[in-house]
C-alpha cells in the first residue's frame, strides 16, 4: 500500500527548508550559514549530500529500462539539466526513493507481514477522498489483511490468545490464506464462487456499458496523417481504438449461476468462459475468464487459466471467427493485475476509465472477501 511513514515526511520536510535557504537568492540568506537541526541520529545535509551524488551517478549511467518497455519510452530529467526548484524536488524525490528501499529491506525480512513483496502486481493508490469515504471495518480489513495483521487462527496462536490454530470449518491450519482462498468446506458450499460472482457481475456491468456506446467504426482504408504546423499546437482529442470498434453489433453473454451456454452458431462446446462477446458480422469473438485467487497465485493462475481454451479459441477461428481470449485476474484483498489493465485496453477502455474499472474491480473483490471474512465462523453459508 502506498503509505508514508512520518520519519520520511520529517526528514523530507528537512532537507526542502535547508535546500530553500541554501539555494536562495538573496546572497544574505545562502551566505548566512543557517544550520537545520536534525538531532544526532541523522544529519540532513549529509542526506543531501548523499542524494546529489546519487543523482550525478544517474546522470552517468543513463535511463534504464524496465521489464518490456521499448528504448525511449521512459523519459527522466537529468541533474545537470535542471534548475534550482527542479533539483530541489529531484533531492526531495531521491530522499523518498531511499526511505522506500529501506522499508522494502525490513519488509524482506518479515515472513508474514512483508509477504506483499513477493506479489507481482501494480501497485493500488488510495485518495484521500476514497479513505474519508471508507467505513472504518472496511478499510481496517483492507490494511490488516495485506499484511496478514487480521485475527486468524494461527495469528491467535501467534500472538497467545488462543491454543487451537485450526480452521472453524474444515479443521485444517487456519491462516489468512487458508480462510480467504483455500478451504475445503467453503470451497464446496460455494462461498468462493459467490465473491467470484460479486466482481463478474462488476466487470460484465463495465464491459456492457462500453459495448452499448455508440462509437465510430475503425477505418478500414488508407489514412492521412495530420501533420502539425510550426507554432500550432496538437490537438488533445484522441479516438479510442479497441476491439469492440470493429463491430456495432455486439452480444454479450455473461456466466452467472453457471448458467452460460455458449452460441451455437459459433461452435458446440461444453465450455462455459465467464463472458462471451460476439458479432456476428464481421465474426468477431471475445472470451474473458475471470479468477480471484490469493495474490501470490496470482501468475499460476492466469497460467492454468490460459491453457484451458486454446482449443475452443481454435475451433473458433477455424469456422472463420477472429478470437480474443483473456484470462483475468483480481487479487481476492482488492489488487487487479496486469492481465485486467490489457484487457480493458483492448476492448477499448483506456485512460482514465480504464483506471477507474480497475479500482471499482479491486473495491468489489475487497468488499466480497471482506464479507466471507466476517462469515468465517459461521458454519453454513446463505449468500446475501
Amino acid at each position: 500500500m502506498p503509505f508514508n511513514s512520518l520519519v520520511e515526511e520529517y526528514k523530507v520536510a528537512k532537507a526542502r527548508l535547508l535546500l530553500t535557504l541554501r539555494d536562495s537568492s538573496d546572497e544574505k540568506i545562502s551566505g548566512a550559514g543557517i544550520e537545520v537541526r536534525t538531532g544526532r541520529k541523522w544529519s540532513v545535509k549529509q542526506a543531501i549530500d548523499q542524494a546529489e551524488s546519487s543523482l550525478n551517478l544517474q546522470d552517468i549511467v543513463g535511463t534504464t529500462n524496465k521489464g518490456r518497455e521499448g528504448l525511449g519510452i521512459r523519459f527522466k530529467q537529468r541533474w545537470r539539466d535542471s534548475d534550482k526548484v527542479e533539483r530541489r524536488s529531484m533531492v526531495q524525490t531521491e530522499l523518498r526513493r531511499a526511505e522506500d528501499e529501506t522499508r522494502s529491506s525490513r519488509s524482506v525480512q518479515l515472513g508474514s507481514q512483508g509477504s506483499w513483496m513477493k506479489w507481482n502486481l501494480p501497485e493500488r493508490q488510495l485518495t484521500w477522498q476514497e479513505l474519508w469515504s471508507y467505513e472504518p471495518l472496511q478499510l481496517s480489513f483492507l490494511l490488516r489483511s495485506v499484511y496478514d495483521l487480521l485475527p486468524s487462527p494461527t495469528n491467535l496462536k501467534l500472538w497467545k490468545l488462543s491454543e487451537d490454530p485450526s480452521c472453524p470449518l474444515c479443521g485444517n491450519v487456519g491462516s489468512l490464506r487458508h480462510i480467504m482462498s483455500s478451504c475445503n468446506t467453503a470451497l464446496s458450499q460455494g462461498r468462493y464462487r459467490w465473491r467470484h460472482d460479486q466482481v463478474l457481475r462488476e466487470m460484465a456491468d463495465i464491459l456492457e456499458k462500453e459495448r452499448k456506446k455508440d462509437r465510430p467504426l475503425k477505418k478500414t482504408g488508407p489514412h492521412f496523417i495530420n501533420f502539425v504546423k510550426e507554432g500550432e499546437k496538437k490537438s488533445a482529442k484522441s479516438t479510442g481504438t479497441g476491439i469492440l470498434h470493429d463491430s456495432k453489433n455486439w452480444e454479450m453473454l455473461v456466466d452467472l449461476g453457471k448458467k452460460l451456454k455458449f452460441p451455437e452458431e459459433v461452435t458446440h462446446t461444453s465450455l462455459r468462459p465467464d463472458i462471451v462477446m460476439w458479432s456476428r458480422s464481421p465474426k468477431l469473438m471475445v472470451m474473458v475468464e475471470l479468477t480471484v485467487p490469493w495474490e501470490e497465485r496470482v501468475e499460476e493462475s492466469h497460467e492454468i487459466k490460459k491453457g484451458k481454451y486454446p482449443d475452443l479459441a481454435d475451433t473458433c477461428k477455424e469456422r472463420g471467427w477472429k478470437t480474443w481470449v483473456f484470462p483475468v485476474e483480481v487479487g481476492c484483498r482488492g489488487f487487479p493485475s496486469q492481465s485486467v489493465w490489457k484487457m480493458l485496453g483492448a476492448v477499448g477502455i483506456k485512460g482514465g476509465a480504464r483506471n477507474t474499472a480497475a479500482h471499482a474491480l479491486g473495491k468489489a473483490a475487497e468488499r466480497a472477501s471482506s464479507w466471507l471474512w466476517l462469515r468465517r465462523n459461521e458454519p453454513t453459508w446463505q449468500p446475501s
